[in-house]
C-alpha cells in the first residue's frame, strides 16, 4: 500500500484492507495509528517515484508482492508504475495518466466520442479569456492535475476568468510537478452532480455505489456533503452505465477502483473527471453504511485481480455526510459534535481540527473543515433533515483571524 491518507478520512479503509490481506505500507512518516492494520512498513519519500520503485523491488525480493493499492490522489501514478514493474494487476500507467492528467483525459475521452464539456488548456489569463469567450459564459476554470475541487471556480465574465485562472494556477503548484502551471477552461454543465465508485477487473467496469454531491461557496466548488443509497435507481440506469463503461474503455483502464464524477445534463450523463482511486470525503464509508459494500476490501480484491463482492440485497436507506465550515477565517478554540444515540439517526460524527488551528476559507485555503456528521434516513429528504438537525448541534468556538495573519503576514 502506497500512502494511506489522513486518519479521520481513511482509517476505516485501512482497517478493512488489512483485514482482507496482509499489508506492507510505504509511508512518508513512521506508522503510528496504522500499525494495528499492517504487517510492516517502509518509510521513504513517497513523492520520489524512483525511491518508491526501488523500495518495491527490494520488498518483493524478500516478501512477494501480490498487488498494489493506493487511494491517495498524489500517489496513484507511482502505484501504477510499481504494479507495472512487479507484473501485478494494475490500471496501466497510461490509464492512470488518463485519470490524473485532466487535459490528457479530456482529449482522450473526446476522441473516443464520450460526452465531454467543451474545453481548452491555457497558459495565461489572456488565453483563458479567449477560450472562455469561444465556449460562452459561464465557464469552469480548474488545475490540470488537482483533486477535491481544490482551485476550481466558476467564472461569469472576463474579469472573473482572470481571477479564476490565477486561483487554478496557484493551486497547481501545490500538487505534482508534472501538472504545474496553466489551467483548464471548461464549459459549465447544468444539472445535478454525482460520483460513481466502480471496480474494473480485466477491463470490465462495474459500478459499486453512487453519491449525490452538494457543493457551495460559489464561485468555488467546496464539497459540503454527499448522499448514498442502496436503492439508488441510477445504479441500473443504462445511459449512465454505458457512459462509464465507454469512458474507462477509452483510457484503457485494466484493474482498479475509480471514482468518476458526472453531471446529469439535458443531453445525458457527462463526465466531469475520472479519478483512479476510491472516492474521498468519507463517501466509501457512507456506502458501507448504506449498501453493505466494503470499499477497503474491494480495493484489495481488485488489486489481486479478483472481482469484489457487491451486495445486492441491502436494506433500502439513505446515508449522508455533512461537513462543517467556519463562517470566516478564524483560529479554533474548541469544537464539539453530537453523539450517536439510539433513534437520532446519527451514525458517526467527529472533530477534524485541534484547538489553535488556523482555518481559512477559499481561495486562501480549500477543504477547511472543522467537523463532520454522518446520518441515515428513509429517503433523501429525511436524510437531509436529520443532517440539518445534527449539524445544528455542532459547536465551533473561535476568534477571527486577523487580516495580516490570514494573508500570511
Amino acid at each position: 500500500m502506497i500512502g494511506c491518507g489522513m486518519r479521520p478520512y481513511r482509517e476505516y479503509l485501512l482497517a478493512s484492507a488489512g483485514h482482507r490481506h496482509p499489508l506492507w505500507l510505504f509511508n512518508g512518516t513512521e506508522p503510528t495509528w496504522q500499525e494495528r492494520y499492517i504487517t510492516g512498513a517502509t518509510v521513504l519519500d513517497t513523492q520520489d517515484q524512483d525511491a518508491v520503485l526501488a523500495a518495491a523491488r527490494a520488498l518483493n525480493a524478500t516478501t512477494p508482492v501480490l498487488g498494489v493499492v493506493s487511494w491517495d490522489e498524489a500517489l496513484i501514478v507511482a502505484a501504477a508504475h510499481v504494479a507495472d514493474e512487479l507484473g501485478v494487476p494494475g490500471a496501466g500507467i497510461s490509464a492512470i495518466e488518463g485519470c490524473r492528467d485532466k487535459w490528457f483525459s479530456r482529449r482522450t475521452l473526446t476522441a473516443a466520442g464520450v460526452a465531454q464539456p467543451d474545453f481548452g488548456f491555457v497558459h495565461d489569463d489572456d488565453q483563458a479569456v479567449r477560450v472562455a469567450e469561444r465556449i460562452g459564459y459561464p465557464v469552469v476554470v480548474k488545475p490540470r492535475g488537482g483533486g477535491a475541487s481544490i482551485g476550481v471556480s466558476l467564472a461569469e465574465d472576463a474579469e472573473a476568468v482572470r481571477k479564476a485562472f490565477r486561483t487554478a494556477e496557484d493551486a497547481s503548484f501545490g500538487g505534482s510537478p508534472a501538472y504545474k502551471g496553466g489551467a483548464l477552461v471548461e464549459e459549465y454543465l447544468s444539472g445535478p452532480e454525482i460520483s460513481v465508485d466502480g471496480a474494473v477487473v480485466d477491463g470490465e467496469y462495474t459500478p459499486m455505489f453512487v453519491a449525490h454531491k452538494t457543493v457551495g461557496m460559489q464561485p468555488y466548488f467546496e464539497e459540503l456533503g454527499h448522499l448514498v443509497s442502496s436503492a439508488d435507481e441510477l445504479l441500473a440506469d443504462p445511459a449512465l452505465r454505458s457512459t462509464l463503461a465507454r469512458a474507462h474503455s477509452a483510457i484503457d483502464f485494466r484493474y482498479g477502483i475509480t471514482h468518476t464524477e458526472l453531471k446529469l445534463t439535458e443531453r445525458g450523463p457527462v463526465i466531469v473527471e475520472i479519478n483512479g482511486r476510491l472516492g474521498g470525503d468519507l463517501i466509501p464509508l457512507l456506502a458501507r453504511f448504506a449498501t453493505g459494500v466494503d470499499p477497503g476490501a474491494a480495493a484489495v480484491d481488485v488489486a489481486l485481480g479478483m472481482r469484489p463482492h457487491i451486495p445486492h440485497e441491502a436494506e433500502p436507506r439513505w446515508v449522508g455526510v455533512r461537513f462543517g465550515y467556519p463562517k470566516q477565517d478564524c483560529v479554533v478554540e474548541s469544537v464539539s459534535v453530537p453523539g450517536s444515540l439510539r433513534n437520532n439517526g446519527i451514525l458517526a460524527a467527529d472533530v477534524l481540527v485541534e484547538p489553535g488551528a488556523r482555518m481559512r476559507l477559499p481561495p486562501a485555503e480549500f477543504i477547511s473543515r472543522h467537523a463532520y456528521v454522518i446520518c441515515a434516513g428513509a429517503d433523501p429528504d429525511d436524510c437531509e433533515a436529520v443532517l440539518d438537525k445534527a449539524m445544528a448541534q455542532v459547536r465551533l468556538t473561535a476568534h477571527p483571524l486577523l487580516p495580516s495573519v490570514a494573508a500570511g503576514g
